[in-house]
């Protein structure tokens, strides 16, 4: 009991620093998806381990939909981390650092949007995605840590104020979350 009262205190402290720290780039954000989507383009998202699933659970958010009780038509966003036989063959040929760059490089195309989300803010197969993606013309945004190095290679940044994993993936799938909802009411008026 003693380790969850420990990380659950943690996150709350944290919380009250992620409002005030990271409330403007989510809507930032959130208006730069908002924008690609009213232009026809796509998002694509990005991430190693837990964020891969971020990816994952972020791209539904906005194909599906955040509020169920909005019905809408779906936004298109792809989350690269889904696909096991590119993943693992590009891997194997060319090595792990570029698989996301390469995914870019086939799906991406001006005026789309890159989501790299990690919480280390340095790995490599994110930061090639997004020299890719600023190569092809597209706005990039990352999800990551305060102080990432990432950030500098970025459009955007939404940089957790925290260095502990658990709790900057925490905070990431709050900040997606907030976005999805921000761009729904954006586009569609949101839930009443």
């Amino acid at each position: 009991m003693e380790i969850a009262r420990k990380r659950i205190l943690e996150l709350s402290d944290l919380l009250p620093k992620f409002e005030s720290e990271c409330i403007s780039s989510l809507a930032e954000a959130s208006e730069m998806l908002t924008l690609a989507f009213r232009n026809g383009a796509k998002v694509l998202i990005c991430g190693n381990g837990g964020s891969a699933a971020d990816s994952q659970h972020f791209a539904a958010e906005l194909v599906s939909a955040f509020s169920r009780d909005l019905k809408r038509p779906a936004l298109s966003a792809i989350a690269l981390t889904v696909d096991t036989s590119i993943i693992t063959a590009f891997s194997n040929d060319f090595g792990f650092e570029n698989v996301f760059a390469r995914q870019v490089e086939a799906h991406g195309r001006k005026d789309d949007v890159l989501i790299a989300i990690t919480t280390s803010g340095s790995s490599k197969n994110c930061l090639a995605a997004v020299v890719a993606a600023k190569g092809l013309g597209m706005k990039t945004i990352a999800l990551t840590r305060k102080g990432a190095i990432i950030t500098a290679e970025t459009d955007l940044a939404v940089e957790i104020p925290s260095t502990n994993t658990q709790h900057i993936q925490e905070c990431h799938i709050l900040g997606y979350h907030i976005m999805s909802e921000l761009i729904e009411e954006a586009l569609y008026g949101g839930t009443k």
